[in-house]
């Protein structure tokens, strides 16, 4: 774990998977979990060094109660990574980490030098509503997955034998957490900020997502000067686990080029 300190918001244990050497990778999780070593994560960090934390009021981190809104996580984010030593680092979002990664990319510009948003939450399209990603659970397992949930999810969850209910709290702690960013819809005011961004933008979206549809990717290369889009085939919310290979090849030719 890692302790962190800032000034006028609090005090943070944060639990971070890390691995790899090279250029460094601050990767933000989704809404529902930490993926813990990940085939996505690891393969990207034979070429980098990959950061990985777990968001406060997630799994084992603490200190959510310091958190009031998304800047303050922002600024979490970034007395963490100058916390490692860092001056500029790459920062890939996975959906409400996207959100996260682009409120950062716009509070410390100097801080990320590339920026990829993977089938980001943040903004909302009235003509196009979302799914409620805290709705009917089997609705909501439909909408994530091309062609159904893998065996095993990716996650950093520990079974505990002697606790049978771990598992439910783990998951209702998280999901409860994200309702502070998400509930009722996913919207925070990032769509005015997203045009202050600079940093080089991909925003990656599986062409299956019933979460987050292309429309949504589409809107914010919109909104974020110069962004792209790429968008993977036969992949839903999680196209990194989907669709492996050619996430992890679509996100490195990225922050190579």
């Amino acid at each position: 774990m890692t302790t962190l300190d800032i000034a006028g918001i609090g005090r943070f244990e944060v639990d971070l998977w890390e691995d790899g050497s090279g250029s460094p990778l601050l990767y933000l999780h989704g809404y529902e979990r930490h993926p813990g070593g990940a085939g996505f994560l690891k393969r990207l960090a034979e070429s980098r060094r990959v950061l990985a934390p777990e968001l406060p009021g997630w799994g084992k981190s603490t200190g959510f109660e310091h958190f009031t809104d998304v800047l303050d996580v922002a600024l979490f984010h970034r007395e963490l990574v100058s916390s490692w030593g860092l001056e500029q680092v790459d920062v890939v979002g996975h959906s409400l980490g996207g959100m996260f990664a682009a409120e950062l990319a716009v509070i410390a510009p100097q801080l990320v030098r590339r920026l990829v948003l993977v089938d980001p939450f943040g903004v909302w399209l009235d003509d196009q509503p979302s799914l409620d990603p805290f709705g009917a659970a089997a609705d909501v397992k439909a909408a994530k997955w091309h062609a159904g949930p893998p065996e095993q999810e990716p996650t950093n969850f520990m079974p505990d034998p002697e606790d049978p209910h771990a598992a439910i709290l783990f998951s209702a702690r998280n999901l409860g957490s994200a309702t502070k960013f998400m509930w009722p819809i996913a919207e925070r005011g990032l769509r005015r900020r997203l045009p202050l961004i600079s940093a080089p933008t991909l925003v990656v979206n599986g062409a299956s997502d019933g979460l987050v549809t292309t429309a949504y990717a589409e809107e914010f290369a919109r909104l974020v000067p110069d962004a792209k889009v790429t968008v993977i085939d036969e992949a839903g919310h999680y196209p990194m686990v989907e669709q492996e290979d050619e996430f992890v090849s679509v996100v490195t030719a990225f922050l190579d080029s």
